[in-house]
């Protein structure tokens, strides 16, 4: 009884997140051209309401075709709201979403060339690993023969060679992503829209699987946009990243200009670690800028691209910036632009293998994070506890925030 009932309840989700129908569905529409000049898929100003309370607030995107793309934000922020307005499964209370220039926003979802792979995978677990990428292809109408040879492609795509008369709750936990991805494949969808796909895995499955997604997403050339809480996995696939929280959109740019240059104090925090010191504009001379900070005394920081207008601030430097010496750097000129030092006392070393974090209280009663490679096997020089540090930068690791 048992038993049956959890395949019930199981069957029951996997219906929930692909609903039957009792004739076959209209098949989904061929990819359609998209001109040079326009972006695959456009958001303009969307709003999503749930009674008074607004989960995507506004927000405009433009996805190039065969793009990459990351929506990340903690819990709560509104991107997978909108990931589900892009699959159909939501309607926009204001605003339009264009595929190839086309307003898709209240078009059905098995009418879209959008497929969407479900965070539980939602796979059948009556049916075998065949039998599941074969689903949606039968939906649609396509010949036996025509299936027969897209499911096999698509077992030969993710690797599930042997495995197709197997069902689910015979599967490992990456061979069920597996047979997921294969299935919002075989549909050959014009946009792919993953809904934290590897929460499930464990840590070095995932690291793996997140290598061959992107080696999948390049060999088909086609447009993918996953949502992720996890910063580092969404630095490490997405060739952009949105930044969402509280249902808006913070910033949208590269991997590398999110944590090199947040656009604001709140992402700065949210992605990797960071140092942050709060402070008012001294002067400004030789493209630099002078702040007295409240916990770390003066700091020189490099003047940023955009003009800063405001007088208070905050500075921040990531750990991996900041370098730490028994009696800081040598007064010459090679150590010249090594300008910034904070003298203080280990009080915690956490050994990572490839790098060493150590906290360091500074005589003001600050704490200051610094990460040093470990480029020795035996590293005789390591810091210790209590032991006393002068933790130093460059202006030009400094980032300058006044927001």
């Amino acid at each position: 009884m048992v038993e049956g009932a959890a395949k019930d309840e199981a069957t029951t989700e996997a219906a929930e997140a692909e609903p039957a129908v009792t004739e076959p569905a209209p098949a989904k529409p061929a990819a359609l051209p998209v001109p040079v000049e326009m972006p695959l898929l456009r958001i303009e100003a969307v709003v999503k309401k749930f009674g008074s309370f607004r989960a995507v607030d506004g927000v405009s995107l433009d996805i190039r075709p065969g793009e990459f793309f990351a929506l990340l934000g903690p819990s709560g922020c509104g991107k997978t709201t909108l990931l589900r307005m892009l699959a159909g499964f939501e309607s926009p209370d204001e605003g339009r979403i264009l595929l190839s220039g086309r307003d898709i926003a209240h078009v059905l979802p098995h009418r879209r060339p959008i497929n969407m792979m479900f965070q539980s995978y939602a796979l059948f677990p009556h049916l075998s690993v065949r039998d599941n990428i074969a689903f949606g292809l039968k939906r649609a109408g396509l010949m036996r023969s025509d299936i027969d040879a897209r499911v096999a492609e698509m077992v030969g795509l993710v690797k599930l060679g042997g495995l197709e008369k197997r069902r689910p709750d015979q599967l490992s936990g990456g061979q069920k992503q597996r047979v997921a991805l294969a299935r919002s494949l075989a549909l050959r969808p014009q946009v792919l829209l993953l809904d934290e796909p590897l929460a499930a895995l464990d840590k070095k499955l995932r690291e793996s699987t997140q290598l061959e997604l992107m080696e999948l997403q390049r060999r088909l050339g086609m447009t993918f946009i996953i949502v992720t809480h996890d910063q580092e996995e969404a630095m490490t696939m997405a060739s952009r990243i949105g930044v969402m929280d509280a249902g808006r959109l913070d910033q949208v740019a590269s991997p590398r200009q999110v944590y090199e240059a947040p656009a604001s104090r709140w992402i700065a925090e949210f992605i990797g670690d960071i140092n942050l010191f709060d402070g008012q504009v001294t002067s400004r001379e030789d493209h630099r800028i002078v702040v007295a900070t409240r916990d770390a005394g003066t700091i020189v920081a490099a003047e940023p691209r955009q003009p800063v207008t405001r007088t208070t601030l905050a500075v921040a430097i990531r750990p991996e910036k900041v370098k730490l010496s028994r009696r800081g750097p040598a007064p010459d000129s090679a150590h010249a632009h090594a300008i910034n030092r904070l003298e203080g006392v280990v009080t915690d070393v956490s050994y990572l293998g490839g790098t060493t974090t150590y906290k360091v209280k500074l005589d003001s009663g600050a704490v200051v994070r610094s990460s040093m490679a470990n480029t020795a096997r035996l590293d005789t020089d390591a810091y210790g506890l209590s032991q006393r540090v002068v933790a130093w930068f460059t202006p030009d690791d400094c980032m300058v925030l006044e927001q």
